[in-house]
């Protein structure tokens, strides 16, 4: 590694104002990026990992953030003296960025060879013939498995992780010196997120050049990084090599984040969040035995099934050409069996059929072949009104209760939506009351009831999310990818709030993920589902410890592990 840093940042203090009020979001932060390293910067939502990229690489907004003291040196330069055009050349040439969500940072409008073919015709005096060749030669770079299909498609006939490949491309064209990347991970399959950390790897080899790449996922930082900074709330918690930081960390809340991810080998009956850690009550957590699980399983499956599966299918047909359509199999040949208060894990890469399935199940999307048995009526047969009847039995949280909130409902009457749909309680104050001591159930003050979505953290809205789902008090609750987006932590908060919950009302739970281990914390019986197929079923544990098929393995080795 080089002596001289490429990239110093020292006493970092950025401002936001809002009329009179100033919150300062960043306190004396201080790290150096050398030549061909890669620094992790990890930590929670709202610790001020991308408002320092975003001043790095002055994308802060100018009305209500103002960086109020420090400096920034890259190769030499002061970043923060230089004027819009002087700052424009170094963006994308010698600083590039890598965003979280590609979806909203590709253009739409515009085939994917177009969008990284502009980046080369500002940054280069090259030709458009050799920009072409050059654009193709970083999608094999960036190894699309069909290149000229990848340059002649609009984003939306891409998979995330192809996509994310298109974002690396953009970034990695002009060779920069830095390259920020900024969650590119987060929404992306563990098998993608794996190939997708490897291929930084490779092109920073490469290229040599440095990166500074941002998590809040600290097991996955170690997977990638030279050095880590651990941030929390604006400040720097801790800083040191990879090595250093997992093997021997100083800081409480660094422990937490290392150990608030489900644990692979212990299952405990309650899993570790920071609160517990900062407050010293992580220890002597109770953990529940194999005899103890067994146990369970014997009450659990000594009674008929709640639903049942027979054989299910589901094809959707895709233009090909001007007249042909190709069949695509997103559920095939599908059975299982759920018993009430059971967690049934389904797990699988994105695209495999987990979601079409959890939407035949709330008939949401009609079979088109088998049977889908609840209480041992055939539900694929009702009408729509003995359909919409059992919907307060059967019921879905999302993946994004952002947007599964009407921004102009408050809270109160989100939670109420439902119990007027389906005239649960007398009256407008009873379904009041009953929405308070729901919020209060999910962990959130009564004074929540008047405040709108947007007032509230990720975690705190996917606990409304769950106190509206609950509030029909339903058999079967659908959790379809319902903790994927939410920081380690926060996911430790929710994942235990569902336990308590199925405890406390005896409700039963299919879980859809494509986190292996959240899943098998999660559950007592495991799916892993594949193209469609089902790949392995049993319990969970059991498949763990003793997978039997390459693709369930291929899951398993792709969870970050951690140093």
């Amino acid at each position: 590694m080089a002596d001289t840093s490429l990239l110093s940042v020292r006493n970092l203090n950025v401002i936001f104002s809002s009329g009179s009020r100033k919150n300062q979001v960043l306190h004396d932060i201080s790290f150096d990026i050398y030549p061909d390293e890669i620094l992790g910067v990890v930590g929670e939502s709202g610790s001020g990992k991308s408002v320092t990229s975003l001043s790095i690489l002055g994308l802060l907004p100018k009305k209500i953030a103002t960086i109020a003291s420090g400096s920034i040196l890259f190769d030499g330069t002061s970043l923060m003296h230089l004027d819009t055009k002087k700052m424009e050349a170094i963006r994308g040439n010698e600083i590039a960025m890598i965003f979280q969500e590609p979806m909203s940072s590709l253009n739409p409008s515009m085939k994917c060879g177009k969008q990284v073919s502009e980046i080369l015709s500002q940054h280069t005096n090259l030709s458009k013939p050799e920009i072409k060749k050059e654009v193709l030669s970083l999608f094999e770079k960036v190894k699309l498995p069909d290149v000229s299909h990848a340059y002649n498609s609009y984003p939306h006939q891409l998979s995330g992780g192809q996509k994310q490949r298109i974002m690396i491309a953009m970034a990695i064209a002009c060779k920069p010196k830095l390259l920020i990347a900024d969650e590119p991970t987060t929404a992306l399959d563990v098998t993608v997120q794996k190939e997708i950390i490897h291929l930084l790897k490779d092109l920073q080899r490469e290229y040599k050049m440095s990166i500074l790449f941002i998590s809040h996922d600290l097991s996955l930082v170690s997977e990638i990084a030279d050095t880590v900074l651990v941030m929390y709330q604006g400040k720097m918690i801790e800083y040191g090599s990879t090595a250093q930081i997992f093997k021997s960390p100083k800081e409480e809340y660094t422990k937490a984040l290392i150990h608030a991810r489900p644990s692979l080998d212990v299952r405990f009956k309650e899993l570790p969040t920071i609160n517990d850690y900062l407050n010293d009550q992580e220890e002597n957590r109770e953990i529940i035995t194999s005899e103890q699980r067994k146990r369970s399983h014997e009450k659990l499956y000594n009674k008929p099934p709640l639903l049942e599966v027979q054989n299910l299918e589901k094809a959707f047909f895709t233009k090909v050409g001007l007249f042909d359509k190709k069949e695509f199999k997103a559920v095939n040949d599908v059975s299982f069996k759920l018993y009430e208060g059971e967690t049934l894990g389904l797990v699988g890469e994105s695209g495999c059929g987990k979601s079409t399935l959890g939407n035949i199940i709330l008939q949401l999307s009609k079979a088109d072949k088998g049977a889908v048995l609840y209480k041992g009526v055939d539900i694929t047969k009702l009408s729509s009104s003995q359909i919409r009847s059992l919907r307060n039995e059967i019921q879905l949280i999302f993946q994004d209760p952002y947007a599964s909130l009407n921004p102009r409902l408050t809270i109160g009457r989100a939670i109420m939506e439902p119990m007027n749909a389906h005239k649960l309680y007398s009256n407008t104050a009873e379904r009041k009351q009953r929405a308070i001591e729901l919020l209060e159930r999910v962990g959130l003050a009564k004074e929540y009831f008047h405040r709108y979505p947007h007032e509230f953290s990720g975690g705190q809205r996917q606990r409304i999310g769950i106190a509206r789902t609950i509030a029909l008090q339903p058999k079967l609750i659908i959790c379809d990818e319902s903790v994927s987006a939410l920081d380690i932590s926060v996911q430790a908060q929710v994942l235990n709030l569902l336990n308590e919950l199925k405890e406390k009302f005896g409700f039963t739970y299919i879980f859809i993920s494509h986190d292996l281990a959240v899943v098998k914390y999660m559950s007592d019986q495991l799916l892993v589902m594949n193209k469609g197929k089902i790949e392995e079923q049993g319990d969970a544990d059991k498949i763990y410890a003793n997978p039997k098929k390459a693709y369930t393995k291929k899951l398993i080795d792709a969870i970050p592990k951690g140093n």
